[in-house]
């Protein structure tokens, strides 16, 4: 894990661990905001910066998309997901799915009322012969919400990733089911580094109809990318997203985050340094007094158990963390593409000092 381009000069280990969103921006996003704001451009997205971003994109997919920028996941999640359900219609998901849990039911009211329907699996995937089964109960009964799309996380809250042949399956279903299927990737470039394979393969070719694109939370300052691999969904995206309230007018400030992001592969680099400090962690974790680690660390997410006296002795040396909310002592820790060497074994020294002390007494 190279940090030696991540920090400005030298710094005091970074102490908090609570998500990759508090991280700031990538150097080259930054640079790029400031390089767009010179001159005039077209706005509402008719600039050549935007236009450069959708060339981009359907390169690195394969195919022609439509692309739609946004500032935030929410409104990308939310916005695909109106575009793919009618109002009566059922949004199948994990019941620990971001749309579930962390966004304010945005995904009902922009649906203008569609019925998240959780289906369950382990590490927060959605199982697919259970969305086979749920996708068939009341078809066609006036009386019921109608099967309409079915939503995954790429990676997953529990920090999982789905597997090439898990997403396939899924995309069949959701074609036996004549429904479609949507992928939050807010941490997409995790997702892709840790299955080493192409953005190609790990959507459209898995049979993902439309993917919300995340970039803020691995580098980005505040951009978010719809693609569409539905074409027959690009023309009313156009209005939903300009009733919503995220059709910006300087558009190049929005496409200049993402040029910057997909130039030189940096999405990617941000992505591998974010999983390698995951990596990191949680071999320096396995095998300490009085630390379970739970689960393999697929993307940028570390799951352990820790006595109560430990969380709170990490919590006094000044790091912050989420605990207990996936059970009592579960601890869970986020690295991200600013995350260094020297933050990590920084959190180590202080668990492994924390550890000895447990067990001393013990």
């Amino acid at each position: 894990m190279d940090s030696s381009n991540r920090s400005h000069g030298a710094r005091a280990p970074a102490l908090g661990f609570t998500s990759d969103n508090i991280a700031g921006a990538s150097p080259e996003v930054i640079e790029a905001i400031a390089a767009s704001s010179a001159g005039q451009a077209s706005p509402y997205g008719g600039d050549d910066l935007t236009a450069r971003v959708e060339r981009k994109l359907s390169e690195i997919f394969e195919r022609e998309v439509d692309v739609f920028l946004v500032p935030t996941g929410t409104a990308a999640n939310s916005l695909c997901l109106s575009a793919m359900t009618p109002p009566w219609g059922n949004i199948y998901c994990h019941p620990a799915s971001h749309i579930n849990n962390d966004e304010c039911g945005a995904p009902v009211w922009y649906t203008n009322g569609a019925k998240l329907v959780g289906v369950e699996g382990q590490s927060a995937k959605i199982d697919p012969a259970s969305l086979h089964s749920a996708a068939r109960v009341k078809v066609g009964d006036v009386h019921s919400t109608q099967p309409s799309c079915a939503s995954i996380t790429q990676a997953t809250e529990e920090g999982g990733v789905y597997t090439l042949a898990e997403i396939e399956a899924l995309g069949e279903v959701c074609k036996a089911s004549s429904i479609k299927l949507h992928m939050d990737g807010s941490r997409f470039a995790n997702a892709l580094v840790s299955l080493d394979c192409s953005p190609a393969e790990m959507t459209w070719k898995a049979g993902v109809d439309a993917l919300s694109f995340g970039a803020t939370k691995n580098g980005v300052f505040a951009a978010e990318a719809i693609v569409l691999f539905d074409a027959s969904l690009a023309p009313e995206m156009g209005y939903r997203r300009k009733r919503a309230g995220h059709l910006f007018s300087k558009m190049r400030f929005l496409s200049a985050q993402i040029d910057a992001y997909l130039t030189d592969d940096l999405w990617l680099r941000n992505a591998r340094q974010a999983n390698d400090a995951a990596q990191r962690l949680t071999r320096g974790l396995a095998g300490l007094s009085g630390v379970e680690v739970l689960g393999a660390t697929e993307a940028n997410i570390v799951f352990c158990r820790l006595p109560s006296a430990m969380i709170e002795s990490l919590h006094q040396a000044g790091f912050e963390f989420y605990h207990d909310r996936w059970g009592p002592n579960v601890v869970r820790f986020v690295t991200s593409f600013s995350t260094t060497v020297e933050d990590v074994d920084n959190l180590l020294t202080h668990v492994t000092r924390a550890a000895v002390t447990h067990r001393s007494g013990n």
